[in-house]
């Protein structure tokens, strides 16, 4: 049978001495002896036997030359078995078990492992483990199986600074997973790929809006970690210096091509979304030097809680802002 604590074969009966069900016995009983090669000799011939026939111990023994191949360290060809297992067996207590296998392959792929190729491991094998765990949540979808991987593969791409896919992979955790054990990390991993996705004051920061609300239902749900972790008001103030960076760089170029009105726009909706940060105060200076200041409240007169809803004005500096830059134009 299966040990449940070591994931290993352990034999806990003699095996059956006759009948069809016996060399399944047997190469089970040898697995558990850590003798791969001795049970592989038995379950190849049998399964070509058997293979077309409507066996009871088919799926069994499928997974049990899968686990011989891993052992033996040509886990890839393993997978073979794994797969027939899965997909002819799917009402069998050997299917979890190998949806596990397969999960725990792809984990040795994204870790580093690589192929084996004509006996030797060249290539990297990353894309194979990628798609192993994306058949593991597809075929036991809201399963602790499902939950491991999920996480898994959002924090490969993590590791791998694949920012986009590392958010939209804590993402879908969350959304598959919302009260899951890695929500708190799903969510904060989710703020800073918002954060790094934001490559400085020329390029787009809508990220940083998006964070900003993330970091506030995060302070909501998990006060100690964001208090550990330091997602709290303070990033949000740093955050809210970096967005107001980028308006003011907008409202230079919009100064560069001439167009006057765009530029005073952008800088009256820099000064009433950012009140309280340094490009605002260089803002303030330069709406007061161009005569554009009237009506504007006075530094930290209103409460800076990085709300998007726009007044009238601010949303006329939308409709200005669709002529602003692009990233690469600017």
């Amino acid at each position: 049978m299966l040990d449940e604590a070591s994931r290993q074969w352990v034999q806990t009966a003699a095996p059956a001495s006759e009948g069809e069900g016996a060399p399944i016995a047997e190469a089970q009983r040898l697995l558990a002896q850590d003798d791969a090669a001795g049970a592989q000799r038995i379950l190849d011939p049998w399964i070509a036997a058997h293979e077309k026939s409507q066996s009871p111990y088919l799926a069994r023994a499928y997974l049990l030359r899968g686990d011989a191949r891993t052992a033996r360290g040509n886990e890839y060809k393993a997978l073979y078995d794994y797969e027939a297992v899965i997909k002819q067996f799917p009402e069998s207590e050997e299917f979890l078990l190998a949806v596990e296998r397969e999960l725990e392959i792809g984990l040795r792929y994204l870790s580093g492992l690589r192929k084996k190729t004509w006996g030797l491991r060249i290539f990297r094998s990353d894309d194979v483990g990628v798609e192993l765990l994306i058949r593991v949540q597809e075929r036991t979808p809201g399963s602790a199986l499902a939950e491991r991987a999920a996480i898994e593969l959002a924090d490969y791409y993590y590791r791998m600074r694949e920012i986009r896919l590392a958010g939209d992979a804590y993402d879908l955790y969350l959304q598959n997973f919302p009260n899951g054990p890695n929500a708190a990390k799903a969510a904060a991993r989710r703020i800073y790929t918002d954060i790094a996705r934001f490559k400085g004051p020329k390029y787009d920061a809508t990220g940083l809006l998006d964070a900003k609300v993330r970091i506030r239902e995060f302070a909501q749900r998990w006060p100690n970690e964001a208090v550990k972790t330091g997602i709290n008001e303070a990033l949000s103030a740093r955050l809210d210096e970096s967005g107001a960076a980028g308006m003011l760089e907008a409202a230079r170029w919009y100064r560069g091509q001439g167009d006057w009105a765009a530029e005073r726009l952008t800088l009256r909706r820099l000064v009433r979304m950012y009140p309280r940060t340094g490009a605002a105060e260089e803002a303030r200076e330069i709406l007061a030097e161009r005569g554009w200041a009237e009506g504007l409240e006075a530094p930290g007169g209103g409460e800076d809680k990085g709300d998007t809803s726009v007044s009238g004005e601010t949303q006329a500096t939308d409709e200005a802002d669709k002529g602003a830059p692009s990233e690469q134009s600017r």
